[in-house]
Formats: C-alpha cells, structure tokens, sequence
C-alpha cells in the first residue's frame, strides 16, 4: 500500500477521543492560555500560570480511565491491528512520567513568570512541548512519531531562550537549535530510507518486512535503521550527541532547565525503544552494539566531566548537573542495548531507571531554584552551610543526591542501579557492566562532595543565627512532593519495577 493509500485509510474511523485525552487535554489549554493572554490584566497574568497548573493535573488524571492500557485509535480500515495511537501501558507509564514532570515543572515557573518571564508565551510553549511529549509515547507510525518529536522540540528552543535581553540564553538557545535541527535533517533521511525499504512508516509493518529485505536494498535498510537513531539519540543527550546539553541548561531559565533534563531525556529514550525494540528487531546486531557503545561513551564522557566540574566550587550548580545528567543518560540507554541481546523484557528497567531519576532529578532543581533567589551565580561553593540556614532542604538535596549516587538512604537509587546492572549482565554484556561499576564509583566522588558541602561549616559565617529569605510556596511544595515520593519509593522500590513492566516484547 502506498503512503497516501495508508493516509487516507487513516482518516476514515471513528477517533477514541479518551485513548488520546492527555496530549489533547495539554494543547487545548495551551491554545486557550494564549488567547486568553490577550485579555489578561498584567496584573493577573498569574493566573495564567495556576490554569496552567490545573490543566496539567487533568491531563494526568485522564490517564486514570485508560489504566488497562487496552486502546488504539487511527488505524487503518484495511489492518485494524496497524494503529498510528496506542494506549498501552507503555504508553501510560511514559505519559505519567512527561506530563508529571511537565506539571512540577509549571510548579517551579510560576515564581519566575511572575518578573522575569513572559507569562502567556512561556505557559503556552511549556504545555505545547508537554503535549508533544505525551503523544510521543503513544505514535506506533514514524511520521507520527517524527511530528511528535518536533512539537515536544521545537517550543523548547523557544523556552530556553525566552529570557529577553540575556544574551546567554539567546546563545544557548541558538546551539540547541542548531544542533537540534541538524540531528532532525539525518533522522528524516533515515526515515525516508527505511520506507523505501520497507514501503510503510507503521512500526509493526516495518518489523514484519525488514525481516525479509531484499539482498540489494540491505546495505540502505541498514543505513536507514542508523540514521533514524540518531535523531532520538541527540535527545537523549548520547555522545557524541551531547555538547549541547551544558550549555542549554546553564542559559536557560532554571525550571526549563529541570524540564530539558526530564521530560526531553525521556522524549529521546522512548523514540528510542519504539524504533529499535517494535520497527527493528530484525537489525538488533545493527543497533545493539551501537547502543551498548553509546551507553559506555556517555556515562563516562558525562561523569568524567562532571568531576572536573567539581574540583574547583566555582563552577556553575547547574552545568555539574547538566554533565550528571548525560552520566544518567547513559545507564538509561543500558537496558536497551541488553533488549538486542536477551529474549526477555529488558526496557522496563529503563522505564524504572528513568522514573526514579526524574523525581529525584527534579527535586535537585527546586532545591538550585531555590538557592538561586538569594545566589545568582549559583555556583557550587554557594551551597556550603546551606544546612545551617535551611536544614530541611539541605536534608531534602542531600537525599536527591545520595539517589542520584545509588547510596543508602537513597534506596531507590541503588535499586534503580542494580536493575539496569543486572540486565547487562543478564544480556552478556559483562564488559558493559563492568563500565558501569566503575562509573558509579567514578561518580560517588562529586555526589558525595556536593552533599559533604552542604554540611559544612559557612566560610565567614558571623555569629548567631543566620538570615534567611522567604521560599515561595510552590517551590517548596516541589521539593516537599518531589522528597515525600523519593522517600516512599526507598521504601518500596519494587513498586517503581512492578509498574514500569511494560511488556513491549
């Protein structure tokens, strides 16, 4: 069938309007924030962000009714199997994961937009890309897929360079743009080559036809699967797709910061699963070995980095965070090399690992947020007696740290680690393993020289008690929700494995 046989066949169905409530849900009241911007009072414009706030909240609880994640919508009359959307639980785990993010995220901007940020445009692109992430997860087509990505993308370049007249976030805006275009560009050929290839951009029809791809389209099949990667890849912030992670993080506003770190990370690994576990298992000795390769290069270049970072306090909180984050990204990208590797269902431990990190990852921000009010550079030193002035949330960064090192009490963390770990070796990949051991020692050095430091005596610190400034109150609830589930999850970290079991295979 041709692609515009398989678009028209598309279009004529009855739409599922609950399967796709949550990505919906986000654009409606994107689109409704930005015309009511229009009419807003200055003076009122916070209530802008508190709509937004609401409208986050009910696009995660629409997720609740599709909890049996048993529907699919835009599906070919002639195959009603071949959907473009599918709610599985794949689906919903991810989905929770965005649009939560999303939603702490809108929690952290709103003291923000209050003086620095422009109200109606930021609420409008952070609900725009939060809606693109969320259908992201749901596209089983690679145009839907491709589409997705750039709506979750393209308000981002928008977001990080929204502060007006900072000549750092207008530079940090233009090389995530850049870049972020130029990986787009190779995937779309990738894309083009796998349909011509395959002669059709639906995930499962892919699959079934690159197991029988003729000798003299081999060779193209190949460079197809490779190409497509790489744009999902430079999501994900892989090396040697990540030069343009410290930068972005550092010039943008601290709660697009946040947001990049999460919600991007998970839009990258996610395209990721979807194109190699459900349209590529045929070229698993393709796309294995990269992702394993991938896997190693980016937890070491990231942790490498982020101890140079750390040697010397007068390096930016946020740019040790941004190198953190790639380190993160690459035990992320662990499960889904094993998945070439192994018969059984190795990407819920991503799915786990991510979950995890994007709590604790979030809480680290608030808690930058936070100390960023009182100290604008933000720089590593500014954290030292952080517990003499604020013991609570030094007590809550300590433990967002110890999760992000895999150490006790940061039991989710460690549980988290161990999972990813045993599914290299589950795999055969003991040689993966083995780089990742040595990582998490290698970063055991700056998480734990960070929380060292917030303990510690102030350089100077006059005597009696010390001053402090009023916190804003959703910053606070951030740290406190962000710390309370942290807290739970060590509690019971078999909860995090059980839900995430997505059962892609």
């Amino acid at each position: 069938m041709t692609l515009a046989a398989e678009t028209a066949a598309n279009l004529v169905q009855t739409v599922d309007w609950l399967a796709i409530a949550p990505p919906t849900i986000a654009a409606v009241v994107a689109l409704l924030i930005l015309v009511a911007d229009l009419f807003v009072p200055e003076r009122n414009k916070a209530f802008l962000g508190y709509a937004a706030i609401a409208g986050l909240a009910a696009a995660v609880l629409s997720l609740a009714p599709l909890r049996k994640g048993d529907r699919s919508t835009f599906c070919l009359t002639t195959a009603p199997a071949d959907c473009s959307y599918t709610a599985d639980h794949f689906t919903l785990v991810i989905q929770l994961l965005v649009l939560g993010g999303a939603l702490l995220t809108a929690l952290l901007s709103v003291a923000d937009t209050k003086d620095k940020l422009p109200a109606g445009e930021y609420w409008f692109l952070l609900l725009s890309s939060a809606a693109g992430a969320a259908l992201l997860p749901a596209s089983r087509d690679l145009a839907t897929l491709v589409v997705a990505l750039e709506v979750a993308s393209l308000p981002a370049f928008a977001l990080v360079g929204l502060r007006r007249g900072d000549r750092m976030s207008s530079e940090s805006a233009l090389k995530f743009f850049l870049s972020s275009v130029t990986a787009t560009a190779v995937m779309l050929l990738g894309v083009s080559f796998v349909y011509a290839t395959t002669g059709s951009l639906h995930l499962t029809r892919i699959a079934a036809r690159m197991d029988d791809v003729p000798g003299q389209l081999e060779t193209l099949a190949q460079a197809g699967v490779a190409l497509t990667l790489v744009g999902f890849a430079f999501k994900t912030a892989a090396v040697p797709f990540h030069f343009w992670v410290p930068d972005t993080y550092v010039g943008a506003p601290l709660p697009v910061a946040a947001y990049l770190s999460v919600v991007g990370k998970a839009v990258g690994f996610t395209g990721l699963i979807l194109v190699t576990v459900i349209a590529f298992p045929a070229y698993a000795d393709v796309w294995g070995p990269a992702m394993a390769v991938l896997a190693a290069l980016t937890m070491t270049a990231g942790n490498v980095a982020a101890v140079r970072q750390s040697a010397t306090r007068a390096f930016s909180a946020v740019r040790l965070l941004a190198w953190s984050s790639v380190g993160q990204a690459g035990y992320i990208l662990v499960p889904i090399a094993a998945a070439a590797y192994s018969s059984d269902d190795q990407i819920g431990s991503t799915v786990a690992y991510a979950l995890m990190y994007a709590v604790v990852n979030l809480g680290a921000f608030a808690v930058v947020a936070l100390v960023a009010r009182t100290k604008p550079l933000n720089r590593i030193a500014d954290y030292r007696g952080l517990y003499s002035t604020r013991p609570v949330t030094a007590l809550a960064m300590g433990f967002f740290l110890l999760c992000l090192a895999g150490l006790p009490p940061g039991i989710i963390g460690l549980f988290a680690k161990v999972t990813v770990f045993s599914s290299a070796v589950d795999a055969g990949l003991g040689w993966l393993a083995v780089v990742m051991g040595v990582n998490v020692v290698i970063a055991l050095y700056y998480y734990l020289q960070w929380t060292a430091l917030l303990f510690r005596a102030p350089e100077g610190a006059p005597e009696g008690v010390p001053s402090r400034h009023r916190a804003p109150a959703l910053v606070t609830a951030t740290i406190a929700v962000t710390a309370v589930v942290g807290v739970l999850l060590s509690g019971y970290p078999q909860l995090v494995l059980r839900f995430a079991a997505v059962g892609l295979f």
